[in-house]
């Protein structure tokens, strides 16, 4: 339910997950709330995204872990009132290490099942009933990590609907707007003015804008540690696979999309990627046939699979890996979210976010991920 109008004005900057779960849960306690997009809904990093809703893996603290396991079943109570089941599924996930090397893989689940993340060490025999649609052949013999209770959203058809259910709340979507500025009064943010010149006064501002935030950050003397890499992200054409579960392997990562295609990644393919000076990136047909070629070789009947389209650009990643939320100890009023993890912490940071800044009461959830965690560090920043 919608709370009474508070009078209280939020600008929220950027149209990713972060920034549209963030401007719905405002809009919901009665903040009046302007959406402001530099070009569409999702164009930037969350249509990038694999979107592998998880917390695998021993490699984060304990109040990550903690946020990840809240923004899992924050997705959960999302399925169950919103039709999602097209961009929006729990079917598990799979995943193995290279053949020979399983003793890191060995450690992660150790630790999972220690504080009772479901994991399972799983043999080639099991995974067809695991898995289906995988080759079980592509697994090495030491066998692979089944989570059951894992799944994936597409963000694009999810930043959709929280945009219609934000506009039916009240608030007001300005996509197209170019590249929105912060305004201050002293040192205090109070509004944005979008490249048109338009100015949008509020009370609070919230920087969503994914890999750009650590750039506006330092601008207010707010220094952000950043470690963006370049991410590409190459979708299929519709093909007949019974494939559900998100795969993680030693040469590709994938998962099903809406429509029966395919989205997949590397890391060893984005960094095939060519950066120009001029802003451009430039992607070898080679890159692309060699991700299709590897996600080929670990399903069942490898299956001819035909590009559609991919999509290039920088991937939110903070220098120590945790989240960046809250409000600038530099410039009260403004708050940002920076995170790797924008799917699987997409829809808490929105609400706890949204809660801080319509309540003025800091969250503790959120006190581990605060910006003001760096403040004394060396200002060096820059892209990995």
């Amino acid at each position: 339910m919608t709370s009474s109008h508070t009078g209280q004005r939020v600008a929220v900057v950027g149209g990713g997950i972060l920034g549209a779960a963030s401007a719905l849960e405002l809009a919901r306690r009665g903040a009046d709330v302007t959406l402001v997009t530099s070009g569409s809904l999702a164009d930037g990093a969350s249509g990038r995204s694999l979107s592998w809703l998880n917390s695998f893996g021993a490699d984060r603290s304990a109040e990550y872990h903690r946020l990840r396991l809240a923004g899992i079943e924050r997705y959960r109570a999302f399925a169950e009132r919103v039709p999602s089941q097209h961009y929006l599924r729990f079917d598990g996930g799979l995943t193995w290490a290279p053949a020979g090397a399983a003793e890191g893989h060995r450690r992660h689940l150790r630790h999972m099942q220690e504080i009772g993340y479901p994991a399972r060490w799983v043999s080639r025999d099991e995974i067809p009933a695991v898995a289906p649609g995988v080759d079980p052949a592509a697994v090495p013999a030491e066998g692979a990590i089944f989570n059951p209770s894992e799944g994936w959203v597409d963000l694009e058809h999810l930043v959709a609907e929280l945009a219609r259910q934000f506009i039916a709340a009240g608030g007001t979507l300005r996509t197209g707007a170019g590249r929105a500025e912060v305004r201050l009064a002293g040192d205090r943010a109070v509004g944005v003015v979008t490249a048109a010149g338009e100015r949008i006064d509020a009370d609070a501002v919230l920087l969503a804008t994914g890999a750009d935030v650590p750039a506006t950050a330092a601008k207010f003397g707010a220094h952000i540690p950043d470690a963006t890499p370049l991410a590409l992200l190459v979708r299929t054409r519709p093909l007949e696979t019974p494939l559900r579960a998100t795969l993680n392997t030693p040469s590709v990562s994938l998962r099903p999309a809406p429509d029966s295609a395919l989205v997949m990644d590397s890391d060893a393919a984005a960094q095939e990627v060519i950066a120009h000076a001029d802003g451009t990136y430039e992607v070898k047909d080679a890159t692309v046939q060699n991700l299709l070629d590897a996600a080929s070789a670990v399903l069942a009947g490898h299956p001819e699979l035909t590009l559609d389209y991919f999509g290039v650009g920088r991937k939110p990643i903070p220098g120590d890996g945790e989240p960046v939320l809250g409000e600038l100890d530099e410039v009260p009023g403004l708050f940002v979210a920076f995170t790797h993890s924008g799917a699987t912490v997409g829809l808490i940071s929105g609400e706890l976010l949204a809660e801080e800044i319509t309540s003025g009461a800091p969250s503790p959830l959120l006190e581990r991920f605060r910006p003001g965690r760096f403040a004394g560090e060396p200002a060096l920043t820059g892209s990995r």
